[in-house]
């Protein structure tokens, strides 16, 4: 029997923080992160739109994984009904979450598992699926479009893997939306430049010294895309030649 949504009329964002309880903490992955090493480690969320940024590795799928499986939802992504075998995100149990209110629906979108659990809600005969009959990029619009226009808490991991910079600008205008009615939640990683300059946004950065803000114009990957724009013959010639990639 499908859940009962509560709706609420407060503003996002709902999670309000997520906080590690030291006490939980095990050895190895994921709690071997650089930025989980501070047993005081919290996260405050003062936005409708949270982007996480920062390099491969660094660990900012873990953090969305891990705040999703804490907010109820399954490793291969979708809704709350598709949760899917339990403690499979570790971290997750060490998280403790601050919700006001707590709501229960909303989507994890994870890039990697999107054809899976596409194909499992086309076969199943959902009434709003059909994404496998589109293009890769045009079946994520129609996951965001659809899903994403309803009150509930969005986690997404990259969803610009598949998407063209056109694409992206779209998916921007769906983010803005959200962001202006304020009635739903999204926190995402990207190393997109494009989804992480959406105006009034928190975004903040993961390196080997923590979490912390940052303007998406100090991040690596706008400079890396700015550098390219201003000068691309210059920029290809260094990058063929620079073995240390020391500017990625």
């Amino acid at each position: 029997m499908p859940r009962k949504r509560y709706q609420t009329k407060l503003d996002a964002p709902y999670l309000k923080r997520a906080v590690l309880q030291p006490e939980k903490v095990q050895d190895g992955y994921p709690f071997d992160l650089p930025w989980l090493r501070d047993k005081d480690f919290e996260i405050k969320f003062g936005e409708a739109v949270t982007i996480i940024v920062g390099e491969n590795g660094v660990g900012k799928s873990t953090l969305i994984e891990a705040l999703a499986a804490s907010a109820g939802f399954g490793e291969s992504g979708g809704n709350r009904d598709h949760a899917g075998r339990p403690g499979w995100m570790p971290l997750a149990d060490a998280l403790r979450l601050a919700w006001l209110p707590k709501v229960t629906s909303g989507w994890f979108f994870r890039a990697e598992t999107f054809f899976d659990l596409a194909n499992h809600l086309d076969n199943a005969g959902s009434p709003s699926a059909d994404f496998l009959s589109h293009s890769h990029g045009e079946g994520f619009m129609r996951v965001f479009e659809e899903r994403m226009s309803r009150q509930g808490i969005y986690f997404m991991d990259e969803p610009e893997s598949a998407l063209s910079p056109k694409r992206q600008l779209e998916l921007l205008r769906i983010l803005g939306r959200l962001q202006a009615a304020a009635n739903a939640q999204v926190i995402m990683a990207t190393h997109s430049p494009i989804l992480m300059a959406l105006p009034g946004a928190d975004v903040w950065q993961i390196t080997k010294g923590g979490i912390t803000p940052v303007d998406y114009r100090e991040t690596s990957h706008f400079r890396l895309y700015q550098d390219f724009s201003s000068d691309p013959e210059a920029f290809i010639a260094e990058a063929m030649t620079d073995e240390t990639e020391s500017q990625f």
